[in-house]
C-alpha cells in the first residue's frame, strides 16, 4: 500500500546558516508529500542529521514519520535533503545515477552489538554482522541459516548479531515463532533457530497452542504458552522493533557487515577464508 507520494525540490522557510527544524519539516510532510487524504500525519522524529562528503553543503535527514490510516497508527521512514532553502525527498547524481535516498542510512550505534543479541561466533570476533530477520520470510530462509553456520564454523572471524522483525502482515505465524525463538536463545539453545527457518509450516497459522506443538514436532524444543507470553519476551520483541525503526529498517533481511549496508545480503561470503 502506497501511502506517501514524493514531491521535486520546494522552498522552505530556512536561512543558509541555519538547520531546517522539525516544525518546518513537518509543514512540508503535510502539504507536500502525504497526498492520501486518509492518512493523517500525527507527527515526526528526527532520527539523524547527516552531512556526507558525497553531497557537499548538503544536510541529509533522516525521520520517521508517525502516520494514522484507518484508525491504525504507522511509522514511515523518510530521507530528506536540505539545502539553504530548499528541501527534497529525493536526490540523484545525473553522472552517475547514484540516488542518494538509496544509499544514506543511518549510523548503527555501538550499543546494538549486545550479549543478549550475539547469536553467533565470538564478541571479539574481526567482524560484526548485524541482521534483522523473520524466519519465515523466504529470502531470509535462503540467507541467515548459512550465515549462521558460517559465524559458528568461523566464530572469531565474524559475530552475528540478531534482531527479530516479524513481518506479521505478510507472515502472521511469525508472531508466535520469533517469541519461541527469544525464549530459545534465552536458554543458550541457539541450534533452535536455524531449525526454526525450516519448519513445514502454514505462515497465515495464528494458533499459539498449534505452532508451539510444530516447533515442538520439528525441532523437539519444548516451550509453553506462559513463556512466550511473559512480559521479558514481549518487550525484548517490542526493543527489536524499535531499534529497527531506529535504524530505518523495513524489510528482511536487513544486514550491515561492520556497520555499513550489505545490499546483497552476501558479504559475509567474502569474508570467509578462501578454499
Amino acid at each position: 500500500m502506497m501511502l506517501l507520494t514524493m514531491t521535486a525540490m520546494v522552498t522552505i522557510a530556512c536561512s543558509a546558516k541555519e538547520s531546517v527544524d522539525e516544525k518546518a519539516i513537518l509543514k512540508f510532510v503535510k502539504n507536500q508529500v502525504v497526498k492520501n487524504k486518509d492518512v493523517k500525519v500525527l507527527g515526526i522524529t528526527v532520527i539523524e542529521r547527516k552531512n556526507v562528503k558525497e553531497l557537499p553543503g548538503w544536510e541529509v535527514l533522516l525521520v520517521t514519520l508517525q502516520l494514522e490510516y484507518n484508525n491504525q497508527k504507522l511509522n514511515a521512514p523518510e530521507t530528506f535533503f536540505v539545502r539553504d532553502n530548499v528541501i527534497t525527498p529525493v536526490l540523484v547524481d545525473l553522472k552517475t545515477g547514484v540516488n542518494y535516498r538509496d544509499e544514506i542510512k543511518p549510523t548503527v550505534p555501538n550499543e546494538v552489538y549486545d550479549a543478549n543479541h550475539l547469536l553467533s561466533g565470538n564478541a571479539n570476533a574481526k567482524h560484526k554482522i548485524l541482521v534483522f530477520s523473520d524466519p519465515l520470510c523466504p529470502f531470509c530462509q535462503e540467507i541467515v541459516p548459512e550465515l549462521l553456520a558460517a559465524a559458528n564454523a568461523n566464530p572469531d572471524l565474524m559475530a552475528v548479531y540478531y534482531y527479530h522483525l516479524p513481518l506479521k502482515q505478510i507472515h502472521p505465524a511469525s508472531d508466535v515463532l520469533t517469541r519461541i525463538m527469544e525464549v530459545a536463545q534465552r536458554q543458550g539453545k541457539n541450534d533452535i533457530i536455524a531449525k526454526i527457518y525450516t519448519l513445514q509450516i502454514d505462515p497465515n497459522d495464528t494458533n499459539e497452542t498449534k505452532l508451539i506443538n510444530t516447533v515442538k514436532d520439528q525441532t523437539g524444543f519444548i516451550v509453553t504458552p506462559a513463556q512466550i507470553n511473559s512480559p521479558e519476551i514481549i518487550n525484548a520483541l517490542t526493543n527489536d522493533e524499535q531499534v529497527a525503526s531506529k535504524l530505518m529498517v523495513t524489510g528482511t533481511p536487513t544486514i550491515y557487515i561492520d556497520g555499513k549496508l550489505d545490499k546483497l545480503r552476501e558479504g559475509f561470503r567474502d569474508l570467509l577464508p578462501k578454499k
